[in-house]
């Protein structure tokens, strides 16, 4: 009897991986399936691998390429070409498919004649555990639509492992995955949505997607390879291609709609990295995405939020080191430095010049921002580190540098704190910020983390601490920004509270806006004995007895 379904597992060097992944297929609650190992010409033990599951299962074959590709494209066409059902998946050797599937997306295949079923992806972090839905808001209900016309904001769900595909669609288009390039999921998907009659989505978790953030080297995946400027390359090419489809396939209709996808995801992911790249790197870049950017729909741009499009146009027009500034702040609320005004428009614009061209100045207008008029605890203050330097004990000196561009906050001193949670309780550290000029200010603190409120039976997690302004009897609190440049500081504190003792490291935040990092990891009994006890115990007082115990040990 022939497979309904064949779900192909790509695999390259990963023999440690492998087996869960065709462990997760072979669990499928639909049983008449077959598995295609296809194996990127692997030089560790993944051939062996891969023979030895197959000989454990019949339903399991293993083909290995002759030279390695590297991409994704080239094993999932080869397992194509021999695949024997008429129903097609395809699963990545890191991952994993939930157990029902196979079941779930073949049933709404069988349902109504579409060309392609696709349902949620769970994402999991391989660091933490944590748990969350890929993109939820386009997968939350069940639904069958006739084209991608019908809701253009799936072009960001552009994985080809959320979906099982009909054999008789991909070859009717002759759809293969584009050999030889990277992000080949984004132009396999994007022609796929466009040629598709119709397609049905399902709520229900499909497959198991394992992030891992901090993984570095050959391992790490594509995006978190964004630190290399071919990997940009790449995906800029991609992007002209989808272009490319989409106005010979006669959906140039999308193209807004593609912008803004690439606008807000792709570019995005960049944007974010922007504050921890090096001149000449920063200059490759915009050398790279600025003539793509400059072919994209305006309308595309209208539809992001200022703060992006502010960091879009300075790199458009070379203005890298504003860029960087101003990418420190996406999605944390964090001010621009200054702001001018132009007498004869009244618009505000970010930085210290009014834009040339009109299109700057529509880009950089920061009117909207309302930083003069928001209600103060939701103002935008930018809050800097511009000096750190150990201080007695396990203490650290800060100076500390506020700007007010919006002039919210009068002449005269300001009372101000730093705020650091450990555990459930919270560290206060009052301090006074004076006026240098109009909308700057500055303050020293010192931040002596000896006397943090680490709990008894200890602290393992990493921390930001906060700076918070009272004015008229509000507060605000904001981010607090470090130099990205000062080497970390590292030492063992004894607290005299009677907690358990602790490694600690301050350090810059390694991405993102580049926040002050503080990080705890406990030494000693309580790290090798007390806390593995406590993470096990659910019981709250049961927790408090053994938090006594460990008091009681010190």
């Amino acid at each position: 009897m022939n497979p309904d379904v064949t779900v192909t597992v790509i695999v390259h060097n990963d023999a440690a991986r492998l087996p869960r992944a065709v462990a997760s297929v072979r669990r499928q609650t639909h049983r008449n399936l077959e598995i295609v190992i296809s194996d990127d010409h692997s030089t560790d033990e993944t051939p062996s691998v891969a023979r030895e599951l197959a000989a454990q299962d019949p339903r399991i074959r293993s083909i290995r390429l002759p030279e390695n590709s590297g991409g994704c494209s080239a094993p999932r066409n080869r397992a194509l070409e021999i695949a024997r059902a008429p129903y097609l998946m395809f699963l990545d050797s890191d991952d994993e498919l939930p157990a029902n599937a196979v079941e779930l997306l073949l049933a709404a295949h069988r349902e109504r004649e579409v060309d392609f079923t696709m349902g949620a992806v769970r994402r999991i972090r391989v660091d933490s555990g944590h748990r969350s839905t890929w993109m939820p808001h386009l997968v939350s209900a069940r639904r069958t639509l006739k084209g991608i016309a019908a809701d253009p904001r799936l072009l960001f769900e552009h994985l080809s492992t959320s979906k099982m595909y009909a054999r008789a669609f991909l070859d009717r288009h002759d759809l293969r995955f584009p050999e030889g390039i990277h992000y080949e999921d984004q132009l396999f998907s994007a022609q796929a949505y466009c040629l598709a009659r119709a397609f049905t989505i399902i709520p229900d978790p499909v497959y198991l997607w394992y992030i891992a953030p901090y993984e570095t080297g050959d391992t790490a995946s594509i995006s978190n390879q964004r630190h290399k400027l071919s990997n940009v390359g790449d995906r800029v090419h991609v992007q002209r291609l989808i272009d490319d489809f989409l106005a010979e396939s006669g959906h140039a209709s999308l193209r807004e709609d593609k912008d803004y996808k690439f606008l807000k995801h792709d570019f995005r992911m960049y944007a974010g990295d922007l504050p921890h790249r090096d001149e000449e790197w920063l200059r490759s870049f915009a050398g790279i995405v600025t003539p793509y950017l400059d072919t994209l729909t305006p309308a595309a741009y209208a539809r992001l939020p200022r703060p992006e499009r502010v960091v879009l146009q300075l790199v458009r027009d070379g203005r890298l080191p504003e860029a960087q500034l101003a990418a420190r702040g996406l999605g944390h609320g964090v001010a621009p430095r200054r702001v001018t005004t132009d007498g004869a428009d009244g618009g505000t614009y970010w930085g210290d010049r009014i834009p040339a061209s009109a299109e700057a100045r529509r880009e950089l207008d920061v009117t909207d921002l309302e930083l003069d008029t928001r209600p103060f605890p939701s103002a935008q203050f930018r809050h800097e580190i511009t000096e750190i330097t150990r201080g007695p004990g396990a203490s650290l000196d800060l100076a500390i540098r506020s700007y007010d561009p919006g002039l919210r906050l009068p002449p005269g001193p300001h009372r101000a704190s730093i705020l650091l949670a450990t555990g459930r309780r919270r560290l206060t550290l009052p301090f006074r910020l004076a006026p240098v000029r109009p909308g700057v200010f500055e303050g020293r603190a010192r931040l002596d983390l000896s006397v943090a409120p680490v709990p008894l039976h200890g602290f393992a997690g990493t921390r930001h601490p906060l700076l918070r302004i009272e004015h008229q009897g509000l507060a605000h609190t904001g981010l607090l920004l470090a130099p990205l440049n000062f080497p970390s500081l590292t030492a063992r504190i004894d607290y005299h509270s009677g907690a358990a003792p602790h490694r600690v490291t301050v350090e810059p935040e390694d991405r993102g806006p580049g926040r002050l990092q503080i990080r705890w990891c406990p030494v000693g009994v309580t790290a090798r004995v007390i806390r593995p006890v406590v993470r096990r115990v659910a019981r709250p007082r049961v927790r408090r007895v053994v938090r006594l115990v460990a008091s009681a040990l010190r």
